[in-house]
Parts: C-alpha cells; sequence; structure tokens
C-alpha cells in the first residue's frame, strides 16, 4: 500500500497531500495590495509548498482558480502566461466567490503529477 504524505499547515488543512503519483494542493491565496501582487504571491507560495516534494509548477497538470471580481480574468490570462510555457498549461476551472478574507482577491488549488514518483521518497528523507 502507497504512502499519504502530508504537508502540514497551523489550520485544519494541508497545504498539499501527496498520494501515489499525484499531489493534491490545498487553497494558496496570494497577499498583497493589488491583484498582480496577489497573483504572483499566490503562485510563489504554491511553488514553495511543491518545492517541499521536489516538484515545480511544470508538475500541475489541473488548477482552479478563485476569483473575487470576475473582472480580474483578463489580467490573470496574461499573469499565467508568465508561470508556464506555451502550450503547457494545466487544465483550468475558474469562477468567482466572496471569500472570508475580504482582502483576498484570488485563491488556487490543483493537482499535480509526480513525473518521477521515487523521487519523492528521495526528496522526504
Amino acid at each position: 500500500m502507497a504512502t499519504i504524505t502530508r504537508i502540514p499547515t497551523q489550520h485544519s488543512f494541508s497545504a498539499a497531500v501527496v498520494a501515489g503519483d499525484y499531489v493534491f494542493l490545498s487553497h494558496h491565496r496570494g497577499y498583497g495590495d493589488t491583484f498582480a501582487a496577489q497573483f504572483d504571491d499566490m503562485f510563489g507560495r504554491a511553488s514553495e509548498t511543491l518545492n517541499q516534494i521536489g516538484l515545480s509548477l511544470d508538475n500541475l497538470v489541473k488548477v482552479n482558480v478563485w476569483l473575487k471580481h470576475i473582472s480580474d480574468l483578463p489580467e490573470m490570462e496574461k499573469r499565467f502566461t508568465r508561470y508556464f510555457r506555451p502550450d503547457e498549461y494545466p487544465v483550468r476551472m475558474t469562477a468567482t466567490t466572496e471569500f472570508i478574507d475580504a482582502d483576498c482577491l484570488i485563491m488556487m488549488d490543483g493537482i499535480a503529477y509526480a513525473l518521477a514518483p521515487q523521487s519523492l521518497s528521495e526528496n522526504r528523507s
């Protein structure tokens, strides 16, 4: 039976859960005064979480993006091109929601695929 590994947080959820060849990334939000700042911080935080298990944003195969304002969608589309090579984007679903934190403008969760699963156990030791 495969081992399940969790990256804990101080809250009642894990930042990520490794189950077999897949990594389930919990919701990551960004901080900053503008949508652009929050977007970049969100991707930085997601990247840090993935790096803890030896992966990168390139391993993301699916993301769900939650926006506070649908009017930020064009900026989100433009900013995605900074984090992925052309034609190598993860599949994505984008929706709007009202966040518990009033200052939150964007949040993301996702699924990553470990292309070399044996390297995961090496990075955990």
